[in-house]
């Protein structure tokens, strides 16, 4: 099951086309299901503090719409082909984050069994005070009283998008910085979304599932636009990291330089922009779970605009779902990215069906280790494939 990415404002489940499940269920023998689902203001106005208990479970109607969906899969799936028993939600960027969401609701125990994260997780939900209060800022921009509000849901959808989006800002202008968020998203109300950090509880009303965590070598920063930036030094990208690490950005630029050896003093600096912190703490946070966590880093660079794009944010959606032929505009199609499509779809299907991405075929990836905080086993995607035992593991703490 395909949740789409967009943050939780945008996007839908057939935006692009290595979305498409089409050539995945054909060679793996699978059914895939994509969906769509509320989001922005529609999907995540918090209006339990003003609205009491008919709107307790306003901050969270797009993640239960997922649920929804996630139940109607359980229901009728078989009518389809699919197993009921083996559901793996799988999404990248914002779908990544609400895979791990729903990976973690109580609504959806039972209804996922395996969860697969491409850049992007959420270890924990938004603040249930700064959401209800953002919700009651709607309700005051409105000029409504609580006992009317349910004339927000009368409004005309542009009225009322419009509206949400005024209060936000509103609000948000309202707050010290430190406490300013970036609007509507899910809510950690304690009811239909855990409070505190996800998967370390011990709850047992919440999914306990398998989970694959990947992100890409250089997902946000690249210099295909501006190609001058191939001209910079070293000395140039450490003084662009100095603001920010300070004495350390030299240490932290050789660090990656050695891991991911042959790059242009940029590409160093977009894989340090790119660092693995976040995932880290996720993938951490799941073992508290006594469940099997699997990570991988995807470095393969394509042959268009003259590799300047590297391993950016997107590219391996195509890879996981055997669709590099189908976006060009990506990988520049042909044999190479559709080998190792083959590889990272094969791994997938093996994670599916049992909970473990390894193959053992000769011409697959080689084997992949779990991930434990002593070893950091982590896969790196590219023709050769390799593990190395939390290669960034001293840029890291160099970074903290």
């Amino acid at each position: 099951v395909l949740l789409h990415g967009g943050g939780f404002s945008a996007g839908n489940g057939v935006e692009q086309d290595g979305y498409m499940g089409g050539n995945f269920a054909r060679r793996h023998d699978v059914v895939f299901v994509s969906l769509n689902h509320r989001l922005n203001s529609f999907g995540f106005s918090d209006f339990a503090a003003v609205g009491g208990e008919k709107y307790k479970h306003s901050g969270n109607v797009g993640m239960l719409d997922i649920v929804f969906a996630l139940q109607w899969v359980h229901d009728n799936i078989a009518a389809f082909g699919g197993d009921p028993g083996n559901v793996t939600i799988v999404g990248q960027s914002g779908g990544g984050s609400k895979v791990t969401i729903a990976a973690a609701m109580p609504a959806a125990k039972g209804l996922v069994h395996k969860a697969f994260a491409m850049s992007g997780g959420s270890t924990a939900a938004s603040d249930k005070t700064y959401a209800e209060g953002l919700g009651a800022q709607i309700l005051k921009t409105a000029g409504l009283k609580p006992s009317q509000i349910d004339k927000l849901q009368q409004m005309p959808w542009p009225e009322y998008f419009a509206l949400a989006n005024k209060a936000a800002a509103e609000y948000n202008a309202s707050l010290p910085a430190g406490q300013r968020y970036r609007g509507f998203s899910p809510v950690a109300d304690g009811i239909d979304i855990p409070v505190g950090d996800f998967y370390t509880s011990g709850r047992d009303d919440v999914p306990c599932v398998p989970m694959i965590l990947s992100t890409t070598t250089n997902e946000f920063v690249s210099d295909r636009d501006t190609p001058e930036q191939e001209k910079l030094s070293r000395e140039d990208i450490v003084k662009m990291l100095e603001p920010r690490y300070g004495e350390n950005a030299g240490a932290i630029y050789d660090e990656f330089d050695r891991i991911f050896p042959g790059n242009s003093p940029f590409g160093v600096y977009s894989i340090v922009s790119s660092s693995r912190q976040n995932v880290i703490r996720l993938a951490d946070n799941k073992l508290a779970q006594g469940q099997p966590v699997y990570l991988a880093w995807f470095n393969w660079y394509p042959h268009i605009f003259d590799g300047l794009p590297r391993a950016f944010h997107c590219l391996d959606i195509s890879f996981w779902f055997n669709n590099t032929d189908l976006m060009y505009s990506h990988t520049g199609g042909g044999k190479e990215p559709r080998v190792l499509a083959d590889k990272m779809g094969d791994a997938l299907e093996a994670f599916m069906r049992t909970g473990d991405p390894n193959t053992g075929q000769k011409d697959g990836l080689p084997f992949w280790p779990r991930y434990t905080r002593e070893d950091g086993a982590t896969m790196i995607l590219n023709n050769v494939s390799r593990v190395e035992n939390d290669p960034d593991r001293q840029a890291r703490a160099l970074m903290q």
